[in-house]
């Protein structure tokens, strides 16, 4: 038994060891395979590297030599400008050189003028002193011999040059006054001919009274209603003076505000339309017509301001410019007037150099003071500054109505056109109604005026006061001395007078010399 199991063990080990060498064997077969595969794979790499070594060297001897080649051409270039600005510094310094030693010159020539004019200093001082020394010997001469002291002999010295020069100042003035005009006439009659034919705005007056017509007089009675509740009801919420009388299908409205007599005509010839006629239908009726007027006065300031082309203007701006429409001055619509001053404002503007469209701004808002009188106390210069410095406007719009009446001076070239065209609008004939009492005062005043100055003989007011003749007493004025005198009371007019548009002052010179033969 224990033989068999030595021999069964030996055969193991023996089958045991066989294996090992024979896995063995195979084993370093396999490492001799793989060690063959991983020299040719390296070699191939290596071969690669090589081959991409090469390539890289290539291209880095092309770069090389490009990047030499835009070097030399560079530094060729910048070569040539650095020559070129050496030949400039050199020639500059020439130059340098050749002004140096000309202020060198000029100095010496300067200080020699210095030593000369301080000689001539001193000469001249000294002449100086002799001279008030001679001067003062021959005062001392005339004063004892003509037994007057120096201050009364220099003031009727003075007295006799002033008399004496005044015909020659009157002269050089006319003189120069001529050439102005003259000048001046041209440029202007050129730039109102230009306004005035670019524009011609509508006849704009206004009346005290509005008439609705009727299609049958029964209505007037039905109008008064009973007991007369109908029309105290309509007087009390219109604000007119309803007049009734014979006159045939008609029916009056008075009142100096324009905005609630167009109220008033509104709902009246609603009601005559409707047929109902009591006192609550009229207040419905009332409140309607007034809301829609308030839409309509809205409406009216956006149309003419975007006709203007005016943006950025506040709301409340726009809705005051809507006002204007049943605003009067003198019997003249106040929002025709502003258009037309805002349109000849700009022509004007342009003509001369100026901003139009500020023109135009600064003209239809000139006289936007005047949607406040009926509300506020105050003139219409300080209302409509006050509520344009409120929404923020340009200054040259508030000069400009400041200015338009002479509260200010203008400023700018848009401020006096709009000045201009004010005076324009309001000027031209029939474009304003005035009061016959102030229109009498005024005229007096003028003609007072004229009087009052030394050597008139009379003073005439004519062309419905916008031109005042005054008679000179040619012994007393000369030709010369009409020019001052002329001035003067225009000026003294100015000053004193309140007046639409200019006055021209004529004066009139004019002497006979009679005699007789016998």
């Amino acid at each position: 038994m224990v033989l068999e199991l030595t021999v069964a063990g030996g055969a193991a080990l023996i089958s045991g060891v066989a294996g090992y060498l024979v896995a063995k064997k195979i084993n370093d077969a396999n490492y001799n395979i793989f060690l063959e595969q991983a020299k040719a794979k390296a070699k191939a790499i290596e071969y690669e590297a090589e081959i991409i070594l090469k390539n890289a060297n290539i291209k880095v001897h092309e770069a090389e030599l490009l990047a030499k080649k835009s070097f030399d051409e560079k530094l060729s270039i910048l070569t040539k400008e650095h020559a070129v600005k050496m030949m400039d510094i050199e020639k500059r310094e020439i130059l340098v050189a050749e002004e140096a030693k000309r202020i060198d010159i000029q100095a010496s020539d300067m200080e020699k003028l210095k030593k000369e004019a301080e000689s001539l200093l001193e000469e001249g001082e000294s002449l100086r002193r002799e001279y008030h020394e001679k001067v003062k010997e021959a005062l001392n001469v005339l004063e004892r011999s003509a037994g007057l002291t120096e201050e009364e002999a220099k003031e009727i010295v003075l007295k006799k040059v002033e008399e004496k020069s005044r015909a020659d100042i009157a002269h050089i003035v006319r003189k120069h006054e001529e050439e102005a005009k003259q000048d001046a006439k041209r440029r202007v009659n050129y730039i109102l001919a230009q306004a005035t034919s670019r524009y011609a705005g509508d006849f704009a007056a206004e009346r005290l009274i509005n008439v609705v017509n009727i299609k049958d007089d029964e209505l007037k009675g039905r109008i008064i209603g009973k007991e007369g509740r109908n029309i105290k009801t309509l007087e009390m919420l219109l604000g007119v003076d309803i007049i009734i009388d014979d006159t045939p299908n008609a029916i009056i409205l008075s009142s100096f505000n324009l905005y609630r007599r167009a109220i008033a005509t509104k709902v009246i010839q609603l009601l005559v339309e409707d047929g109902r006629i009591q006192p609550a239908r009229i207040e419905g009726i009332y409140e309607k017509v007034q809301e829609e007027f308030e839409q309509t006065i809205l409406e009216e300031g956006e149309n003419i301001v975007i006709d203007l082309g005016i943006t950025k203007i506040h709301p409340e701006l726009v809705k005051l410019i809507g006002r204007l429409k049943f605003r009067a001055s003198y019997g003249q619509n106040a929002l025709g007037h502003s258009l037309e001053v805002a349109h000849l404002a700009g022509i004007i503007a342009a003509e001369t150099g100026g901003d139009e469209k500020l023109a135009k701004r600064a003209g239809i808002l000139h006289d936007i003071g005047k949607a406040l009188t009926h509300e506020f106390a105050g003139s219409h210069v300080d209302l409509g500054a006050d509520v344009c410095k409120r929404y923020k406007e340009h200054p040259i719009v508030i000069n400009a109505i400041y200015a338009h009446h002479g509260h200010e001076e203008p400023t700018s070239v848009e401020s006096a056109a709009v000045c201009a065209a004010d005076t324009l609008s309001a000027a031209r004939p029939g474009a304003r109604r005035e009061v016959l009492e102030s229109f009498l005062k005024r005229v007096q005043d003028i003609e007072d005026i004229a009087k009052s100055k030394e050597g008139i003989k009379q003073a005439y007011a004519i062309n419905a006061g916008r031109e005042i003749r005054v008679i000179a007493n040619a012994k007393l004025i000369n030709d010369d001395e009409a020019v001052l005198l002329a001035k003067e009371i225009s000026q003294e007019i100015e000053e004193k007078v309140q007046f639409p548009g200019e006055i021209k002052v004529n004066v009139i010179r004019e002497l006979r010399a009679v005699n007789y033969a016998r």
